[in-house]
């Protein structure tokens, strides 16, 4: 005889009820004692948290009352980023804005060159400032030396705002062999120069009298149409305004008017005519073609009369 076991079904006396989860949680973690664990201040981290604009201030300040001993200098930079795990670099960099706003063109020197010697902040925005720097405090020989090593570094990689310094140094001292040089190099490298460049070097033309030459420079590089300006934070293209018209001509309006004004509507827009501008271009090429023909005439003659 076989004997079948069977389970006995259990009995419930109570409903089944949903569990419900709630659905704020709070992330304080509760210990066994029923209570908050107490947090506390890691000792590793400071407290005092001092931002780099205050940080550059306090550079500012404790070079600001030193003579200017190389290493009077150095030895203060240095014992501010003693404590420093990483060169403060974004400090340094806020700090010259600081000395460039205050125009302390010494201190400026000096910071960008222990910043080198560091081996920190070796960006063309860095040797850019320090050229302006040399050009301002009359350093030009330093001046000299620093673009010289950029431009035989560099060379075809030159931006054109170094170009643009150089010349204006050189303008500034009425050196304008060295000017030619520079803009000799520029046209070299096909590096196009901008409104500045070709003001100055039309005015050393036009000082040492080669009025010719200065026809030929405002020939080739003509004074640009158009300029682009932001409003609003996009780029407008405006008239550019003539190089001979003076800053007062509208002074018949308030100041109020001219900020209040919108800057697309203060300009003409109106489109320049294309066939203008091709009739100039075959009026150069006939010019060129006349004087070509007449040049090989010449030739043509002297070789004919030499023996």
């Amino acid at each position: 005889m076989l004997l079948s076991l069977r389970y006995s079904v259990p009995l419930f006396t109570k409903r089944l009820e949903p569990i419900k989860i709630p659905r704020s949680t709070s992330f304080v973690v509760v210990c066994a004692a029923k209570g908050p664990r107490p947090r506390y201040p890691r000792v590793w981290k400071s407290r005092t948290k001092i931002g780099t604009v205050s940080k550059s201030a306090k550079m500012v300040a404790c070079i600001k009352g030193l003579s200017n001993v190389k290493e009077e200098v150095y030895g203060a930079l240095d014992s501010f980023i003693a404590w420093e795990l990483e060169f403060p670099l974004i400090t340094v960099k806020k700090a010259l804005k600081i000395l460039e706003h205050e125009k302390d063109w010494k201190r400026i020197i000096q910071v960008t060159k222990w910043m080198l010697s560091k081996g920190q902040g070796k960006t063309m925005g860095t040797y850019f400032a320090l050229l302006t720097a040399f050009g301002e405090d009359g350093r030009l020989e330093e001046a000299e030396e620093l673009w010289k090593t950029l431009f035989s570094q560099y060379l075809e990689s030159t931006p054109r705002i170094f170009f643009d310094k150089m010349i204006s140094i050189y303008y500034n001292r009425g050196m304008y062999d060295q000017m030619f040089e520079v803009f000799a190099d520029m046209e070299e490298l096909e590096v196009s120069p901008n409104v500045s460049i070709v003001n100055m070097m039309g005015n050393a033309l036009k000082n040492l009298g080669m009025l010719d030459k200065y026809e030929k420079l405002t020939k080739k590089y003509p004074p640009p149409r158009w300029e682009y300006r932001y409003y609003k934070g996009k780029r407008v293209r405006v008239r550019a305004r003539s190089k001979h018209e003076p800053d007062g001509s509208r002074g018949s309006r308030s100041k109020d008017e001219e900020t209040n004004q919108n800057p697309i509507e203060s300009f003409d827009e109106t489109e320049a005519d294309p066939n203008e501008s091709f009739d100039e271009a075959e009026a150069d090429a006939k010019e060129l073609f006349d004087e070509a023909e007449t040049n090989s005439n010449k030739v043509q003659i002297e070789a004919n009369i030499s023996p």
